[in-house]
């Protein structure tokens, strides 16, 4: 045989191979779907079962799956409707603010001064929508004061997501609901609330437009933690506990009314004031006024209602000499029956210090303190010198910006170059401008004993207060400026504050406002701090009044005693028995009560 032909008789004897082992691989693969088959059938139903029996068991296995398929289309379904802001929802705005939810706050009796409230805010999806011209047509018939223009454009975006208006109301959403526009959706947000509007504008603050904190307390709540529990998604509202004030709703309700009746009254530009506890240093009230409706927080942005009592810096006037007495008795140097000559006018340089009420003659303390006489408080703080003088105001807290709960503050103005003068001026409250919470605070340590408290806008302890105070006077240093304090109300320039029963104890100041650089007699910054009662102080009061103007009342005065003095003592007679002050009758003056007690003690 040739060897071409080779091949060809191999190739034949191999086929009828291939062929045969073809055959039994398809037996062998049919023998195997057979078991299959028949495990499945035994296992199903059985081996006494007729063709009926397994066509009806086949019916139902059907039905069953596409029972459950259809039931969980159908819970799908039911949970869309019911979760209107549904997870996708959520995923398409992750890249948009949303207001998140914020804890109650409450004042110290537990009433609520801010709280959320949901509402609805409308979105549209653009890439959604069918007609942009229908839809803006159909959303400015149910919202009217949108601008037309401006929903144009935001509904011309290819964007996912946009917001067309933030917190509608009910029938606004109902209105727009029935148009059954595609891509039109709604998202219940949290909207921050202050049922008390205005009242409490500058210690609670405000929150923008997607709930974060702008001003007072609002904005010291996100630095605590809050806002970072918000990017967590852990801010939840079942997870936050109210937050509780210092505050006292009902002083601060009388506070507000009776500044806003005096800023009235003396057609004054602002008026101000707070009541704090010289024992805790708790703020239960504070009212700047012109104020403003955090509910509409814009009316933040005026410049004039700004807060006055943390923001604003003032030069205090004769209040300071309250701190200028403390510093001369507490340093030995200086006692009760010490005199200064304040028969002339004190030369310093180019300038002359007078008093208001001269009395041309040598002034004993408890007489320069109560006839406020500039000299004698110059000549006392000379006595002491520069430098034991800032030590002194450093130690006090009055030259260093004061911290609190509230973010803002300001910082004292201190002469950059502190020389006699500086000394002279600033021993009667000029030439150096604090926040007059910073002088309500060193007036209570004046006041306590002699503890340096800070203040705080939180409820807090009389042990907790001890603990972060630091003595700043000797405790009898302390008792005889109460006895200074309620003697200027028995006979001196706060005799208009002397609510009988309840021994006030007070300094009034008077400070010629800066003008263009220079004094401006024609316009004047008016205060008093009150000490309640003065023989065993609880609470220190502060009244201010900027640039009240003289009434017929008044005779022709502007002067503290004649304006903020009146505002504090009708304070008093109101806050007095909400504090739980019981009224004390026929008490002796203050040589029998205070100074008689002092002199026994030692």
């Amino acid at each position: 045989m040739s060897a071409a032909v080779e091949p060809l008789a191999a190739a034949s004897a191999i086929a009828p191979a291939r062929r045969r082992s073809w055959r039994s691989w398809r037996s062998w693969q049919s023998w195997r779907q057979w078991q299959w088959q028949w495990l499945i059938g035994r296992v199903l139903y059985g081996t006494a079962v007729d063709r009926h029996a397994k066509a009806r068991a086949r019916i139902g296995l059907a039905i069953i799956a596409f029972a459950a398929v259809y039931s969980i289309i159908a819970a799908r379904l039911v949970m869309f409707a019911l979760a209107s802001n549904s997870h996708a929802t959520h995923r398409v705005v992750s890249s948009d603010a949303i207001a998140t939810a914020r804890p109650d706050i409450l004042d110290r009796n537990g009433i609520v001064l801010a709280t959320d409230v949901r509402v609805p805010s409308l979105y549209a999806e653009p890439r959604r929508l069918i007609d942009i011209d229908d839809a803006i047509e159909r959303l400015t018939a149910d919202l009217p004061d949108v601008d037309g223009a401006e929903l144009r454009d935001r509904l011309s975006t290819k964007r996912g997501f946009v917001w067309l208006r933030r917190d509608i109301t009910p029938e606004q959403q109902r209105e727009i609901y029935r148009q059954g526009l595609p891509g039109i959706g709604f998202l219940n947000e949290n909207k921050r609330d202050y049922p008390d509007g205005a009242e409490i504008s500058h210690l609670i603050g405000h929150v923008n437009i997607d709930n974060q904190g702008i001003a007072g307390i609002e904005k010291w709540l996100d630095g605590q933690g809050l806002a970072a529990l918000h990017m967590a998604g852990l801010a939840t509202d079942r997870l936050q506990n109210p937050i509780e004030l210092a505050v006292d709703l009902r002083i601060q309700h009388v506070l507000h009314e009776e500044l806003a009746a005096a800023r009235t009254k003396f057609g004054a530009l602002a008026a101000a004031g707070l009541v704090l506890n010289v024992r805790t240093g708790e703020v239960l009230a504070m009212v700047s006024e012109p104020d403003y409706d955090p509910n509409n927080p814009r009316e933040a942005l005026d410049p004039s209602r700004i807060n006055r009592l943390t923001t604003g810096v003032f030069e205090m006037g004769s209040t300071f000499k309250a701190f200028t007495v403390a510093m001369a008795l507490d340093s030995g140097k200086v006692t009760l029956k010490s005199t200064f000559d304040a028969r002339m006018p004190l030369h310093m340089g180019r300038f002359d210090i007078h008093d208001f009420e001269a009395q041309h003659r040598v002034l004993s303390v408890p007489e320069i303190f109560t006839y406020s006489s500039n000299i004698g408080a110059a000549r006392m703080a000379l006595a002491i010198g520069v430098d034991g003088h800032k030590a002194f105001l450093k130690k006090i807290g009055q030259l260093d910006r004061l911290r609190t709960e509230l973010p803002e503050s300001a910082e004292p103005i201190v002469p950059k170059r502190w020389v006699n003068l500086n000394t002279a001026t600033i021993a009667f409250g000029h030439g150096l401008s604090v926040a007059p919470l910073q002088a309500a605070m060193g007036v209570a340590a004046v006041m306590n004993g002699g503890t340096l408290i800070p203040p705080t806008f939180l409820k807090r302890s009389e042990a907790d207060a001890q603990a972060l105070g630091k003595r700043v006077i000797k405790p009898e240093t302390s008792a005889v400026m109460r006895y200074l304090m309620r003697l200027n109300v028995e006979r001196g320039t706060a005799a208009k504050a002397d609510v009988p029963g309840y021994y006030i104890g007070g300094k009034t100041g008077t400070a010629d406002k800066v003008v263009n650089g220079r004094y401006s007699k024609a316009k004047v910054l008016t205060d008093f701090i009150a000490v309640l009662p003065a023989d065993r102080p609880r609470y220190v009061l502060l009244i201010m009044l900027d640039e009240p103007h003289a009434t017929p009342e008044t005779h022709g005065f502007t002067t503290s005693g004649w304006n903020a003095v009146p505002t504090g003592g009708a304070v008093v007679a109101r806050i007095a028995p909400l504090l739980g002050i019981a009224p004390r009758m026929d008490l002796p003056s203050a040589d029998q009560l205070i100074l008689a007690s002092l002199k026994e003690s030692r």
